[in-house]
């Protein structure tokens, strides 16, 4: 099954920048089969569209502001996820909803797609996520990880 894990953000918007964050961790951390291919987004939007298309499972890590406490890690999956996405926290999702909108019209949407959203405390102009966020990057790391493996990717730890 081909994968595609990818972290979206803005990395000059402190903890906008959390998906980003997450797919460098996670390459730092983790050997990762052939299979499984690991997309810093940043902001992207179109750009995307061929590696999603490709992709039979798709994981998307990114800031989801949803009134949850800072560090909160959400998934939402499948259908949900486009939907979810339809709703504006930041510039580039609307990029990324436009994306899955346009592979579910050509019917070229990931057989599975799930989003795992950590809410931000800050979204101001700075480098460098809040503690609370780091802390929720740790444990959506540790999910992505997890589906992973559930998924029958070999993930080692480096």
């Amino acid at each position: 099954m081909q994968t595609l894990v990818l972290g979206i953000g803005n990395l000059l918007l402190s903890d906008e920048a959390v998906g980003c964050r997450c797919i460098e961790e996670l390459e730092r951390r983790y050997t990762l089969p052939p299979e499984v291919q690991c997309v810093d987004g940043g902001t992207a939007g179109y750009e995307l569209l061929p590696l999603i298309e490709d992709a039979e499972a798709l994981i998307i890590i990114d800031a989801l502001t949803d009134g949850r406490p800072p560090g909160t890690v959400v998934l939402v999956e499948d259908n949900e996820v486009p939907r979810l996405m339809q709703t504006r926290t930041s510039p580039h999702q609307i990029g990324i909803s436009e994306v899955l909108a346009t592979a579910q019209l050509t019917n070229k949407v990931p057989q599975r797609l799930l989003l795992f959203g950590i809410e931000p405390k800050s979204l101001e102009v700075s480098i460098g996520l809040s503690p609370e966020v780091a802390q929720g990057m740790e444990r959506a790391l540790n999910a992505v990880v997890t589906e992973l493996r559930a998924m029958g990717h070999p993930v080692r730890t480096r």
